[in-house]
Order: structure tokens, then C-alpha cells, then sequence
């Protein structure tokens, strides 16, 4: 992967804390977005909030000591957001994410519109769309963004978050929507799209003018599936698998990474399915990745 640029690419959203059976681990999706992009080489920068209590001083403290930039306010009136994690088989986990937290209740100044009209890549996904004042300060901050922006939709399903309006408002934004098989079943009822797989996507980047669609399928692999750039699908190899928070996030921000440099899809999707696999392979959402000449 060429290294010669680096790219501004934010995650906004939710930061919290992940409360994982072997301890504490900073998490959320959009953070996990852009710790794994600058890992990648590029600014990986979070937009979030968090309480004025000692969980939120440590969250800030954490980013730093991850090198993730970030415009992260402070809230007075709310606690810093907390997710029970249990382990299922296969590493697979089931969430209990705590309501009216800080990152239910972003609000944006200046340095956030500047941040919008640098972003070259914006992630971001239905969970912080639970609250009025959330989902209306990410819409905002899409507004804002360049004509050339990737705008990443994670739908990243949670418990009962999410409905058949927010998905719609969302992917008339995105130009790239990540999601996985099950997930794919519900957006196709969503939108009373009806085929199989190949026509289920086609038929959504042509309603929503997606430049491209992520698709991951567990351990049978994923596919990167585009009208202009070509369909490349990825056969997983079996991993011992510690368990999957973060992997999903590792793959996009891999992907955001190949598109903004304009390698192929044959030569992206392998990258992302590797880090994804590391990621598999680690605790927690973001382990500290080896050199990247490792994964190539």
C-alpha cells in the first residue's frame, strides 16, 4: 500500500467504553473507524462526546495515548456511554448499550464545520441516530462535507436502533454502504427489494447511486461489490477467533483507505480481509497492528 498520502478520514458518532468479560476496552464504532485508519496511515480523527466524569477523562486520555485525533466534547448534564459486551460462540457478541449518554447528545461549533469541508472520508452509522440531537448534528456535518467525500454508511445494527426511515435518510447521504448478510435481509425488507444477492445489490447502488457496497459474510468471506469499479468477492481463511468487535471497523477503514488511493478491489479486498482477521485474532476493538508490510 502506497504511504505517500495520508488522507483525513472521521469517524462520528459514538465513543464509549466497551465493558468486555476480560476487562475494559475504549470502543465504538466510529472510534475504532479512525484508530484503524491511522493505523493505516491516514488522520484518523473521532467526533464524539463524553461525560465531564473520570470515564470521559480516560476515554480522552486513551485516544491520546492511540495517537487518534479528535474533537470530542464534554458534557456537564450526561455520563459517558458504556456497552455491556457478552462473547456468544465464535467470538461473536451481543451488546447491551446504556441510553442518554454524551454521544446521544452532540452538538457541533466551528471546528467541526472545518472538519467537514477537510474530511476526505466520513464513517458513520445508525446507533448514533437514536437521538434527535445526535442525528441531527451528523446530518449537519454530512451537509457540510465536499462534493469528493466519501461518506461511508456503517449500518452496524444494535438491539432496536434503527428503522426503515433512519436507514433511507442515511443512504441518501452515503456514497459507500458497509453491512453484513444478515443485515443485507433487513435492508431488502426495508425497501421491498426482492432477488438474490447480486440483484440486491445492484439494485441498491442504482436506488441510492452508491459508488460501492461492503459486504461481509463471517467466515464465508465478503464482497466488494461496485457498478464502475467491479465485483471482487474474498473467500476467508479459518482463524482462531478471540472475538469480532472491531473487525467490521478494520475492514471499512481498509477499504476507505484502497478507494481514496485508488488501488484496485483485488488489491484492497485482501488487505482488509487480513486486518479484519488480526483484529478476529486479538481482544478487544483496536490491538495494535504489526507493520503493515506484514499484511501484504
Amino acid at each position: 500500500m502506497n504511504r505517500t498520502e495520508e488522507y483525513v478520514m472521521v469517524g462520528i458518532g459514538e465513543v464509549l467504553w466497551d465493558m468486555l468479560p476480560e476487562g475494559r476496552q475504549l470502543g465504538g464504532a466510529p472510534a475504532n473507524f479512525a484508530y484503524h485508519s491511522r493505523q493505516l496511515g491516514n488522520r484518523g480523527i473521532v467526533v464524539s462526546s463524553v461525560g465531564n466524569d473520570d470515564e470521559g477523562a480516560e476515554i480522552l486520555t486513551g485516544l491520546e495515548q492511540k495517537k487518534v485525533e479528535h474533537i470530542v466534547t464534554t458534557s456537564e448534564e450526561y455520563a459517558t456511554g458504556r456497552v455491556s459486551v457478552e462473547m456468544g460462540k465464535g467470538g461473536m457478541p451481543s451488546y447491551t448499550i446504556h441510553e442518554n449518554v454524551a454521544w446521544d447528545h452532540l452538538l457541533l461549533d466551528s471546528r467541526h464545520f472545518d472538519l467537514a469541508a477537510r474530511a476526505d472520508v466520513v464513517c458513520f452509522g445508525t446507533l448514533a441516530q437514536r437521538s434527535r440531537d445526535s442525528a441531527e448534528a451528523i446530518r449537519d456535518f454530512l451537509s457540510r462535507t465536499a462534493d469528493g467525500c466519501i461518506r461511508l454508511f456503517d449500518v452496524n445494527f444494535r438491539q432496536n436502533y434503527y428503522d426503515r426511515e433512519t436507514v433511507v435518510r442515511l443512504l441518501q447521504f452515503a456514497t459507500i454502504l458497509k453491512l453484513n448478510d444478515e443485515e443485507l435481509l433487513v435492508v431488502k425488507d426495508f425497501l421491498n427489494i426482492a432477488g438474490e444477492e447480486t440483484e440486491a445489490l445492484m439494485k441498491l447502488c442504482t436506488a441510492f447511486d452508491l459508488d460501492l457496497i461492503i459486504l461481509t459474510k463471517g467466515q464465508q468471506g465478503s464482497r466488494l461489490y461496485s457498478r464502475h469499479l467491479g465485483d471482487s468477492s474474498f473467500k476467508a481463511e479459518p482463524v482462531d477467533v478471540v472475538d469480532t468487535v472491531g473487525a467490521g471497523d478494520s475492514f471499512a477503514a481498509a477499504v476507505a483507505t484502497g478507494i481514496c488511493r485508488k488501488m484496485p478491489l483485488d488489491e484492497i479486498h485482501p488487505l482488509a480481509e487480513k486486518l479484519a482477521s488480526y483484529v478476529c485474532r486479538h481482544a478487544g476493538a483496536t490491538p495494535e497492528l504489526p507493520p503493515l508490510e506484514e499484511f501484504i
